[in-house]
C-alpha cells in the first residue's frame, strides 16, 4: 500500500504551478498595499499611552473571543456561528500553510516531506472537522443574512440608517457584505468538492486519507458512474475555482469587512475598562473635530476599522428607537469614510462634514451600545470629543446653553444661587450635620436634582429621616456642594466640569469623612470613576449602604410590603458601575415580589434623561420618547401597579412619561427610599 500523503500538483501540467505561483504573488501584493493602507491610517493617529499590560489585553482578548466571553451569553445564534466560522477558518489556514512549507520548503528544498503517514493521516482528518465547522458556521451567517432580507428578523443588517450629509453606499455595504460570505463560502463548498474528487481520481482508501467528507464524495461520484476522464476535468475545474477563490479572499481582506478580522482583535486589545465611565481630558484647549488624522488616537483608529457594521449597537440605542438622528453604527461607518477622505484631501472636521450636530446631540451617553459591541467600541467617548468641538463653535441650543451658564455662575442647573441648595434641610429632624464643620462617618453628596427639584426635595428628606432613624453618622457639605459635572463633561463642557470637580474636592478636603454616599446615579460615578479618592474610603450608592445596613442588622424592617414592583436600572449605576444586586436585595428585604422588566440589567432601557439630554430641548420628530417606552413596558407586567427607581432623574422623567402616556391610574413611580420608609 502507498504511504499516506498528497502530492499538491503532481496531477497536474506544469502550466497549473506556474500559474498558481503568480496568482498567488499577485495576491500577497494586494495584500501588502492593503494592509499597508490600513496600517498608515493607523500610524498616522497619535499614540495613546495603551501598550501598558500588552500581554494581559492580549490574554483577555483571546478569551473574549471565544465561547467564554461575555458577549457569548447575549447573543449566541451570532456567537456559535462567528465561533465557527473563526476557528475553522484559522486551522484551515495553518493547514495551508503547513501544506506550503511541506511542498515548497521542506520538499522543494531540503528533498523530504513530513506531511506523511501517521501525520498526514492526523492531518487529513483535523482540516476535515474543522472544514465542517467552518462550512456549518458560514451556512448560519448566510441564513442570518437571508432572515434579514427576505423575513423581519435581523432587520438591522439592512443597513437603513445615515448620520451623515454624505452618508456611505448602503448598496456598496451590502454588496460587501456578500461578497465576504460568498468567498468564505465558495472556499469551503470548492474545498470539499476538490478533496472528494481528488481522492476518487487516486482512488485512495480511509487507510490512506482520514477524510470522511472526502471519502462520502468520492463513493458518491463512483455511485453516480462518473469515469475518470471527466473526474479528471472536474477536479482541475473545482481546483481552480478553490485556488482563485481563496487567493482572491486573501487579497480582498484589506479592502473589506474581513479586515475586522485583525482590527477587531485590536480593538478589543487595546480597549479601555473604563472607557466612558471616565473620560481623558483633551489633548488641548482648542478642541480638534477631528480635522487630521492625527487628531484620533490610535485606539480610535481600531475601534473605526475593526467595527463589523453588525448593527447591536443600533438595536440598543434609546434615541434610535425613538426616532431621533443618532445611529452608533452610523457614527462609526461616517468615521470610516471621513478618515478615508482625510488621507487624501483637504483636511476638514467632521462635524457638520461627515456628521450632523443633531444626532451628537441625540446621544444619552446610556452606554448601551458599548455594553453590546462584541469588539470593545467605545463609541462614547469618540461623540464627546465630537461634542466638545460644537460647544467650542457655541452649535449647541438654548436651553443647554442656559444650564451650562448657570452651572459655571452657580454651580447648579436651576439658576439659583448656592445658599439656597440646603434650605430642603431645614425641614429635617433632626438637623443634618454639617460635614464642613465637624466630622462624620458618612458624607452624603445630595446633587442638584435632591436639592433643587421640588418633588426630590421630599425624597431627600425622607433619605435623611432613613438615615437617622438607623442612627447613621452622616452630614452634608450645604453651600459648598457643587453639581458634580458627570453630565456637563458628556456634554463637551471640559472646562465648566474641571471648574466643578476642583470646587468639590477642595471642599471635600476640608472635611473628615470616612466614606462618600449619594442617592444620585450620575454623581455616582463621577465621584467614583473621574474624582481623586475620597479621603482612601469608598463612594457608594445608597442602595449599596442600604443593602449593607441591612446585612448588618441595624436596618429592621417592622412589617412585609407584599404587592408586586418592578425595578428600573439606571444606567449609571447599573452599565457604568455594575451596580445590579444591592438594591434587587434592599427590595426582597422589604418583602414585595419583584418583576423583572424584559430589558433588564446591563439590557435595561435609558429614560432618556443622560449625557445633558435632560437639558435640552425636545427634539421635534421622535415617535415615542425613552422614558414613555420605558412606563410602558413596566405597565404590561401583569399585577405590578409600581415602577422603583433609584435615581432622581429617573424619577423625574418616569413620572412625567406616566402623564404623558396616561398611565396615571395603573402606574405609581417611586422611589426605593419611599417603599423602604414604608416598611420601616
Amino acid at each position: 500500500m502507498t504511504e499516506a500523503g498528497r502530492e499538491v500538483f503532481d496531477a497536474f501540467p506544469e502550466w497549473v504551478r506556474i500559474t498558481f505561483y503568480v496568482l498567488s504573488a499577485a495576491a500577497i501584493v494586494l495584500l501588502v498595499v492593503g494592509f499597508w493602507l490600513r496600517t498608515r491610517q493607523y500610524l498616522a493617529a497619535r499614540k495613546d499611552g495603551r501598550r501598558k499590560g500588552l500581554l494581559r489585553r492580549i490574554a483577555r482578548g483571546i478569551r473574549e473571543m471565544t465561547p467564554f466571553g461575555p458577549v457569548w451569553r447575549r447573543n449566541p445564534y451570532s456567537s456559535v456561528a462567528h465561533f465557527l466560522t473563526l476557528s475553522g477558518f484559522v486551522v484551515l489556514f495553518l493547514g495551508t500553510i503547513i501544506l506550503t512549507i511541506d511542498e515548497d520548503v521542506t520538499g522543494l528544498f531540503l528533498g523530504f516531506h513530513f506531511l506523511r503517514g501517521t501525520s498526514y493521516l492526523a492531518y487529513s482528518l483535523v482540516l476535515d472537522v474543522f472544514g465542517v465547522l467552518f462550512l456549518a458556521g458560514v451556512l448560519m451567517l448566510v441564513g442570518r443574512r437571508a432572515a434579514a432580507r427576505w423575513g423581519r428578523k435581523f432587520e438591522r443588517l439592512r443597513y437603513a440608517e445615515t448620520v451623515s450629509t454624505d452618508p456611505p453606499s448602503f448598496g456598496r455595504l451590502i454588496a460587501d457584505d456578500r461578497l465576504f460570505l460568498f468567498l468564505l463560502l465558495l472556499a469551503a463548498l470548492a474545498g470539499f468538492l476538490t478533496e472528494g474528487l481528488r481522492i476518487y481520481v487516486d482512488g485512495t482508501t480511509f487507510e490512506q486519507e482520514w477524510s470522511p467528507v472526502g471519502l462520502l464524495l468520492a463513493f458518491a461520484f463512483g455511485g453516480v458512474g462518473m469515469s475518470p476522464p471527466t473526474a479528471f476535468d472536474l477536479y482541475l475545474a473545482s481546483w481552480w475555482i478553490h485556488a482563485v477563490g481563496a487567493l482572491a479572499f486573501v487579497a480582498y481582506i484589506p479592502y473589506s469587512k474581513a479586515f475586522h478580522m485583525l482590527a477587531g482583535f485590536g480593538s478589543i486589545v487595546f480597549s479601555d475598562e473604563r472607557a466612558g465611565k471616565r473620560l481623558e481630558v483633551p489633548i488641548s484647549t482648542e478642541p480638534t473635530g477631528f480635522r487630521h488624522p492625527s487628531d484620533f488616537t490610535r485606539a480610535q483608529i481600531l475601534h473605526i476599522q475593526g467595527c463589523v457594521r453588525c448593527g447591536l449597537c443600533d438595536d440598543v440605542c434609546p434615541a434610535k428607537a425613538s426616532g431621533l438622528p443618532l445611529a452608533p453604527r452610523g457614527v462609526l461607518m461616517d468615521l470610516k469614510q471621513h478618515i478615508a477622505l482625510l488621507g487624501g484631501g483637504t483636511p476638514r472636521p467632521v462635524v457638520g462634514n461627515a456628521i450632523e450636530p443633531g444626532a451628537l446631540w441625540s446621544c444619552t451617553t446610556c452606554m448601551a451600545c458599548m455594553d453590546a459591541c462584541a469588539l470593545r467600541i467605545e463609541h462614547i467617548p469618540l461623540i464627546v470629543d465630537m461634542r466638545r468641538y460644537l460647544v467650542a463653535q457655541g452649535q449647541l441650543d438654548a436651553n443647554l446653553q442656559e444650564a451650562l451658564t448657570s452651572l459655571s455662575r452657580y454651580g447648579n442647573s436651576f439658576r439659583k444661587p448656592a445658599k439656597a441648595r440646603a434650605k430642603w434641610a431645614q425641614k429635617a429632624n433632626p438637623p443634618l450635620k454639617d460635614a464642613r464643620k465637624e466630622a462624620v462617618e458618612y458624607l452624603w453628596f445630595v446633587g442638584d436634582y435632591g436639592s433643587y427639584d421640588p418633588r426630590l426635595q421630599e425624597i431627600s428628606l425622607r433619605v435623611a429621616e432613613v438615615f437617622s432613624r438607623i442612627g447613621l453618622d452622616y452630614g452634608i457639605l450645604y453651600d459648598a456642594e457643587r453639581n458634580s459635572g458627570n453630565d456637563v463633561r458628556r456634554v463637551g463642557e471640559e472646562g465648566v466640569f474641571q471648574s466643578l470637580r476642583d470646587a468639590n474636592v477642595e471642599a471635600l478636603k476640608g472635611c473628615t469623612y470616612n466614606n462618600l454616599i449619594t442617592t444620585d446615579p450620575h454623581t455616582y460615578n463621577t465621584l467614583k470613576n473621574e474624582y481623586p479618592p475620597a479621603n482612601g474610603g469608598r463612594v457608594l450608592h445608597y442602595a449599596e449602604l442600604l443593602d449593607e445596613m441591612i446585612q448588618a442588622g441595624r436596618l429592621r424592617f417592622s412589617r412585609k410590603l407584599g404587592y408586586r414592583v418592578t425595578y428600573h436600572d439606571p444606567c449609571y449605576l447599573g452599565r457604568y458601575n455594575g451596580v445590579y444586586d444591592a438594591p434587587r436585595r434592599v427590595l426582597s428585604a422589604l418583602g414585595v415580589e419583584l418583576v423583572e422588566m424584559p430589558r433588564n440589567r446591563c439590557k435595561s432601557f435609558c429614560c432618556g434623561a443622560g449625557g445633558g439630554r435632560i437639558w435640552m430641548e425636545e427634539t421635534p420628530g421622535p415617535r415615542e420618547r425613552p422614558a414613555e417606552m420605558r412606563v410602558k413596558e413596566a405597565a404590561t407586567l401583569p399585577g405590578v401597579r409600581t415602577l422603583a427607581v433609584a435615581c432622581p432623574k429617573d424619577f423625574v422623567m418616569f413620572t412625567d412619561a406616566v402623564k404623558a402616556a396616561g398611565l396615571e391610574g395603573s402606574l405609581q413611580v417611586r422611589d426605593l427610599i419611599e417603599l423602604v420608609e414604608e416598611a420601616l
